[in-house]
C-alpha cells in the first residue's frame, strides 16, 4: 500500500525543509498530491501537484518534477508548501499565536483526474513556529510594546 515519508517525521519549524517521499506506488503511476491548512480563523488553504512515480514505484519530491496541471510545475520540493492558496479570493496566510502549530495535511490520489481519484495515502505535519523550550515574554515599559523569544 502507498505510504508518505516525511523528513523530519511529526513536526518541523516553518521556514525549514520538509522532506515529501511517497513509496509503494506502481511503475510510472500518475498521481496527484495535495496539501491543505486551516489558519486560525478558519479559511483553507490548499495546493495540489501532478505527478509521475519512478519505475521503482518511488515519488521523490527532490527528484521528480511536478507536471503541468496543479498548482506549480517543474522541480519543487517545496512547492505544495509556498503554493498554498486560499479558498477564498483575497485572503492571507498569517500566523497570529506562534505558540501554535500550523497542521498540515497531505494527500495522495491516484491519477491526474478532477475530481481526484481514489484516496492512496494521507499523512499529517505540524509546522511549528517556535522550537521546543523557547518562552515567549511580554514586555511593557512605557510606550514600548514588544515580545522577547528567550532560547533555552
Amino acid at each position: 500500500a502507498p505510504s508518505i515519508r516525511l523528513l523530519p517525521a511529526a513536526c518541523s519549524l516553518f521556514d525549514e525543509p520538509l522532506a515529501i517521499t511517497v513509496q509503494g506506488l506502481g511503475p510510472q503511476q500518475q498521481v496527484t498530491l495535495r496539501t491543505s491548512l486551516q489558519d486560525e480563523t478558519g479559511e483553507l488553504f490548499q495546493a495540489c501537484a501532478r505527478y509521475q512515480a519512478e519505475d521503482d514505484g518511488e515519488l521523490d519530491l527532490a527528484r521528480c518534477p511536478a507536471l503541468p496541471g496543479g498548482s506549480f510545475s517543474g522541480l519543487e520540493p517545496m512547492g505544495l508548501l509556498w503554493a498554498l492558496q486560499p479558498q477564498k479570493t483575497f485572503r492571507r496566510l498569517v500566523k497570529r499565536d506562534v505558540q501554535s502549530p500550523f497542521l498540515l495535511q497531505l494527500e495522495v490520489f491516484d491519477g491526474h483526474g478532477e475530481p481526484p481519484g481514489q484516496l492512496l495515502a494521507q499523512a499529517q505535519h505540524k509546522r511549528a513556529f517556535l522550537r521546543d523550550g523557547v518562552r515567549r515574554v511580554p514586555v511593557r515599559e512605557g510606550r514600548i510594546r514588544a515580545t522577547l523569544f528567550l532560547p533555552p
